[in-house]
């Protein structure tokens, strides 16, 4: 694994200015945060460097404000939530930059914490803009960053500051890039990848990338369906990509080229109304009706999954295998998030999942705890899946 800088190669920070770039992109409702899992998440950051006698300046975006002031974005409420989770005070100032943010940071004592306004607030910083990156700067010593949800934008207070400060993973960048180095950097094998969810449009790259680096991969949700009508199924009504089957096929080519076992359906749950407690049929490959609706995967290919996953080392899971939000169409993902649960509990397998669907999925099943990690960075996740280069993360090698 590149080696990366952490908090452990930092020194005596007593005193110190560190501007620690956070993800606090959380939903709200009438001014409230109504989910502080991401604050939860940095948390351990944010109070280590407390400890220590930093002064610690938080920086964040929230929303899309298009480069200007605006108060629907405003992260104010967004600090006093940040405070109730830490169990200390927060300052908030009403700018990222100039005299109001040199301002709060220089009436910062050691250990004292405090959240800069929106950086999204000024157009420098989707630009990465050199001048809005030194004026970002003026206010540190030391720049840590513990937002891997953003670390896929070269946005100056992702990437731009890592370039003039002395730069260093927080601790829930640490614990998220050392989970991914064990999901596909360097994994145990045999790997397993289970890619879900609605469209093969949205996660070509993801499948291309995959295919050379796992040793089977498992397809299910609708993307399935396109795959299943590349091989010839009709499927009836089903949510599919009809133009998209050359690609499908072009995929398990490399797939086949690379030794890579695609798993496909080979049992499904039909219904003909997309609504909870539709009736519904469990059909073979050549009996869906042309009014019919695939909305998960059968018994028998539940089956063959576990299967799978008995001969894992490591699984990469991205997706849900069927139409999870409805019952009893969850049933093939929730059976196999629990399989894969109690397989990583008994240490049999390490286990990493990410995207937002699958992590509300396995929420669903009640096994997000049991998984090895599980991701809340959403795009990140899936560019580093992909295969791509994370400027956010490239700057912090050392």
């Amino acid at each position: 694994m590149p080696k990366f800088r952490t908090l452990d190669d930092l020194a005596d920070i007593q005193g110190k200015r560190v501007l620690l770039r956070v993800d606090l992109n959380v939903p709200t409702e009438d001014g409230k945060v109504t989910d502080k899992t991401r604050i939860e998440r940095v948390a351990p950051t944010i109070r280590e460097l407390s400890e220590k006698g930093a002064k610690v300046v938080l920086l964040a975006h929230f929303g899309r404000p298009k480069g200007a002031p605006d108060a629907q974005y405003s992260l104010e409420p967004i600090a006093a939530a940040t405070a109730e989770v830490l169990d200390l005070p927060v300052a908030f100032a009403a700018d990222a930059i100039g005299e109001e943010a040199k301002a709060a940071v220089d009436a910062l004592k050691d250990g004292d914490v405090v959240l800069l306004e929106n950086t999204r607030f000024h157009k420098g910083e989707e630009k990465n803009d050199p001048d809005f990156v030194q004026a970002l700067a003026a206010n540190g010593d030391i720049y840590v960053n513990d937002a891997f949800s953003a670390a896929h934008r070269a946005h100056a207070s992702t990437e731009g500051l890592a370039r003039v400060l002395p730069a260093y993973a927080g601790r829930t960048m640490q614990a998220e890039l050392q989970a991914l180095e064990s999901g596909l950097g360097e994994p145990q094998r045999p790997v397993l990848a289970i890619v879900g969810g609605a469209k093969v449009s949205s996660k070509i790259d993801l499948l291309m990338n995959l295919v050379r680096k796992v040793d089977a991969l498992v397809i299910g949700g609708g993307m399935a369906n396109t795959f299943l009508a590349a091989r010839g199924v009709k499927v009836g009504k089903s949510l599919c990509e009809h133009d998209l089957t050359g690609k499908a096929r072009d995929i398990e080519l490399e797939a086949a080229d690379a030794g890579c076992a695609i798993v496909l359906p080979t049992d499904l749950v039909v219904a003909k109304e997309f609504k909870a407690g539709a009736a519904h049929e469990v059909l073979n490959l050549d009996a869906v009706p042309e009014d019919g609706m695939i909305l998960d995967a059968g018994p028998k290919t539940v089956e063959a999954v576990k299967s799978w996953i008995d001969r894992a080392r490591t699984l990469v899971w991205n997706g849900p295998l069927g139409a999870f939000e409805l019952q009893p169409f969850d049933t093939a993902t929730v059976e196999a998030a629990r399989y894969a649960a109690a397989r990583t509990k008994g240490g049999d397998l390490t286990s990493v999942a990410g995207g937002g669907d699958t992590v509300a999925a396995l929420n669903h099943a009640g096994v997000a705890d049991d998984f090895s990690y599980v991701s809340t960075a959403g795009g990140a996740f899936l560019e580093w899946m992909e295969g791509k280069e994370l400027p956010g993360v490239e700057a912090l090698k050392a």
